[in-house]
């Protein structure tokens, strides 16, 4: 019953305004966009179709349930965003499609512009070698040789022609290089991922920039009437996903997730990362609720950051990340985000808390919450299937705290009792004030007692060798050394002993360490056989004094690993002074 119950709740939020399992609609959320193309304040989804992903590629634009327009797109889109161009009345956006290294720019839904990314530097030695080729001077088979070499060894990285060319057959080699040689040599990037920047109004209807990631860990800020490079921010890695807020004339955060499985943030004053967030595994979506980051990751975790990279909270997810979209509704002062899951569901998070779960036919690849017609609270979803379902809020839907996961108990919010400030205690403040630099000076004096008398005591265990210990957690050694006798002969014994809970230690070695003009011994190196933890093992050896100066001497002990020169214990015995000779 209380199943049912909540599949009733969730169901009475949303209203079913569409489903075509059979649209043919392939894309992701990148691809997906919701603007008013014809300036009627009605409007129209545009989707880039990824088609078969080699042919059918083509950019749809909906009016409701039906499909108004469709125009072919030459390469597979990897981002699309519609955006306002210029200030010329009517205020119509144009959609600018990313895919390759072109921008194709549409206004009316008509062609209107076709940016493409600047070359990237080629290699020189690569240049001289197609030259080579070009006069005839070397056959296709060293023409080979010497483009491997350069592949391995150099810093700048081959074009697509001489990959492509590597990678052919001996007897395609030949037609490929009379097809190819007069053309010059372009090594060309490709565009990831693509955003949008206000370039000085925060307003709904001001121009906007375009921001590019690229291939070659670049980031591009275009000029939105010119089209010309404003600014180039560098990254460590490839982008893959990317969040813009701010204005380009005032200040910006560009918030970008790498290949290399970090979160960088960029800033306008500074060409490099201002921040950068390391993650536990790779991101597989990127939004921005308000002033934080929200992060899902393929280890099926959502997480919460500041702009400044600390993390806030984690969410655990059922099932793993197939896309993610903002839910932004400014009537209602309302923000969330939406998770598309693998197992048919899209999750719906305020922060950290669960508050609304969506069922689908399908698995969920594409979403996109905004104004569709005239409707303000419209969910699009594209599945896997190729299937399109558009879902519109009720205005009666409410998100309140009775839907969210248990927090905090309500006791945490009550104010604690806090009992009035005593005369003492006023007292006792007005000392500190007015005697705080002697309070401090004080301290500060018995502080420094602290640790010169810390010091002495460390120096005098040292000398006096007191209960030497191994500070090495792979070998937890207790060494204590005994001294018997009057001399000049006396008898020394080493208690070892492992303090280890219940590993064995094995392959040790003792050595001493002595003054060969005033002592001689009887065994100066042995062998420990295995230690047993918590059991003593007593060790004796004689030792001789050969000197008749009546002076003694410190013995220093070492217990090794063998074959190994750094020990893991060292001790030092204050030898006796001897009252006899040793006799010859």
């Amino acid at each position: 019953m209380s199943s049912g119950t909540e599949m009733n709740a969730e169901s009475s939020k949303w209203l079913d305004a569409h489903y075509d399992p059979v649209a043919n609609l392939y894309t992701f959320s990148s691809c997906i966009d919701l603007a008013d193309l014809n300036g009627d304040g009605e409007n129209r989804l545009v989707i880039g179709d990824l088609g078969t992903g080699s042919s059918n590629m083509k950019l749809k634009v909906y009016r409701g349930t039906a499909l108004m327009n469709e125009s072919t797109l030459l390469d597979l889109p990897t981002g699309l965003v519609s955006f306002l161009m210029d200030l010329h009345e009517p205020r119509i956006p144009a959609i600018a499609v990313a895919s390759g290294p072109f921008i194709y720019v549409y206004k009316n839904l008509r062609p209107y512009f076709k940016f493409t990314l600047p070359s990237l530097e080629i290699n020189a030695l690569e240049q001289d070698v197609w030259q080579q080729a070009r006069e005839g001077q070397i056959d296709p088979l060293a023409l080979k040789e010497l483009l491997e070499g350069i592949r391995d060894t150099a810093d700048v990285p081959l074009s697509v022609r001489s990959l492509r060319y590597l990678g052919l057959e001996t007897q395609d080699m030949e037609e490929f290089v009379s097809l190819h040689k007069q053309q010059p040599i372009r090594r060309q990037t490709v565009i990831t991922c693509i955003g949008t920047l206000k370039k000085s109004s925060a307003d709904e209807d001001g121009v906007s920039c375009l921001v590019i990631g690229t291939e070659s860990n670049d980031v591009y800020i275009l000029d939105p009437e010119a089209f010309t490079i404003l600014s180039k921010l560098s990254l460590p890695s490839a982008p893959t996903m990317m969040d813009v807020t701010g204005q380009f004339d005032v200040e910006f955060r560009i918030t970008v997730a790498c290949r290399n499985g970090n979160i960088y943030i960029l800033r306008r004053e500074s060409s490099k990362p201002k921040y950068c967030i390391e993650l536990s595994s790779h991101p597989v979506g990127l939004v921005r609720v308000g002033k934080n980051v929200v992060v899902g990751c393929a280890e099926e975790r959502l997480y919460g950051f500041t702009q400044k990279g600390k993390k806030l909270w984690t969410a655990q997810l059922p099932a793993p990340i197939t896309t993610m979209a903002t839910m932004d509704l400014p009537t209602r002062g309302f923000q969330a985000v939406l998770v598309g899951l693998a197992n048919c569901e899209v999750h719906l998070y305020r922060d950290k808390n669960l508050v609304s779960t969506i069922k689908s036919p399908d698995v969920v690849t594409g979403l996109r919450f905004g104004r569709y017609g005239r409707e303000d609270g419209a969910l699009v979803m594209t599945t896997k299937g190729g299937g399109l379902a558009v879902k519109i809020l009720k205005r009666t839907a409410a998100f309140d705290e009775r839907d969210a996961a248990p927090g905090p108990p309500p006791a945490q919010s009550v104010r604690l009792n806090v009992p009035k400030k005593t005369k003492l205690y006023v007292d006792q403040t007005l000392r500190e004030r007015e005697h705080g630099t002697a309070m401090h000076r004080a301290f500060q004096m018995d502080l420094s007692r602290v640790r010169l008398a810390a010091a002495q005591a460390y120096v005098r265990a040292l000398e006096a060798s007191l209960t030497p210990m191994s500070a090495n957690p792979a070998a937890p050694l207790k060494l204590n050394a005994v001294v018997q006798g009057l001399g000049p002969a006396f008898k020394l014994t080493l208690n070892v002993q492992n303090t280890a809970a219940s590993r064995p230690i094995l392959n040790l070695t003792v050595s001493f360490l002595y003054d060969g003009g005033l002592y001689s011994m009887r065994t100066p190196y042995f062998r420990i056989p295995l230690l047993v933890p918590g059991l003593v093992y007593p060790f004796e050896t004689l030792v001789e004094c050969t000197s008749d100066k009546g002076i003694s001497d410190v013995i220093k002990v070492f217990v090794l690993h063998d074959g190994k020169t750094a020990p893991l214990l060292t001790a030092h015995i204050n030898m006796p002074v001897s009252e006899g000779l040793a006799l010859e």
